[in-house]
């Protein structure tokens, strides 16, 4: 589904894919699907963020398969990539009011990474494995 690149878009996109999982059989409170949900906030604030064309909305992809979900975000800029290298601390004395997003995605995904899109844009995406052990 695309959302207007605006915090209501991201708000939507998120509750969209909680409720999405839960019509696919995973329990709204189920970790993986906590997970899920946090995730697709983070991505869909950060293309609203970073990946903003005027006119341009993102795009939000969700899928479940062999137990693995997969949030997939993609928005219109193509220059901007996330870094790969999250786990360089703060500088001394340095914290940052904003900036987690993608340390937050990187703890909870079991994978995440970027790829381009054609024809313009990138997209973001996470997978995140459901235990076998569990119910949710």
């Amino acid at each position: 589904m695309r959302f207007s690149s605006t915090p209501r878009g991201v708000r939507l996109a998120r509750h969209l894919a909680l409720e999405r999982l839960h019509a696919w059989g995973l329990a709204y409170d189920a970790p993986t699907a906590r997970a899920v949900e946090l995730i697709t906030g983070e991505l869909c604030a950060n293309a609203v963020q970073h990946g903003t064309v005027a006119g341009r909305d993102f795009e939000l992809r969700l899928t479940v398969e062999a137990g693995t979900a997969r949030v997939e975000v993609s928005d219109a800029r193509h220059e901007t990539f996330p870094p790969t290298d999250l786990r360089l601390p703060p500088q001394a004395g340095e914290l940052p009011e904003s900036g987690y997003g993608l340390r937050l995605v990187a703890a909870l995904a079991d994978r995440w990474g970027a790829t381009p899109r054609t024809p313009i844009g990138k997209t973001v995406w996470a997978e995140v494995r459901k235990p076998s052990a569990s119910v949710g």
